[in-house]
């Protein structure tokens, strides 16, 4: 198994919260369907999205600062280009790992998670590796 493959590995089963930054309400979009996924297979979904109150059936924050909780996993569903914002917002809040959805890569979100300390992961599916790794979590 690849390097990125237990690393992925290790981060679904280790963490059982992920927050989302950009859950979209769009049940259509691969933001929404891949968290209700993860949360349909046992973890506990943090929504960040600055235009919904709730997803989910979770309370939605506007900012990753704005979370009253440890953050562990931070999987984020924007473009690109917004990613190194998101890995400095992760890095101030503390957070363990930042994995950027499957098309999205960054090479100074990258640097961002390395000089804070987070493992990391890019253009990489959440589902998508749940399921090659058969990765559950206790309801």
């Amino acid at each position: 198994m690849d390097e990125t493959s237990e690393l992925t590995r290790r981060i679904l089963e280790e963490f059982g919260t992920i927050t989302v930054v950009g859950l979209s309400s769009d049940p259509t979009k691969a933001a929404h369907s891949v968290p209700a996924a993860m949360q349909a297979y046992g973890w506990r979904i943090i929504p960040v999205n600055p235009h919904a109150e709730q997803l989910l059936d979770e309370v939605v924050y506007r900012r990753l600062a704005d979370i009253p909780e440890p953050v562990d996993v931070v999987n984020v569903f924007r473009p690109s280009a917004e990613a190194a914002d998101v890995a400095w917002q992760a890095a101030e809040v503390g957070a363990k790992a930042l994995w950027l959805q499957l098309g999205i890569s960054s090479d100074d979100a990258r640097r961002i998670a390395a000089d804070a300390g987070m493992l990391y992961v890019e253009d990489r599916c959440l589902a998508v590796e749940r399921a090659r790794h058969a990765v559950h979590r206790a309801a």
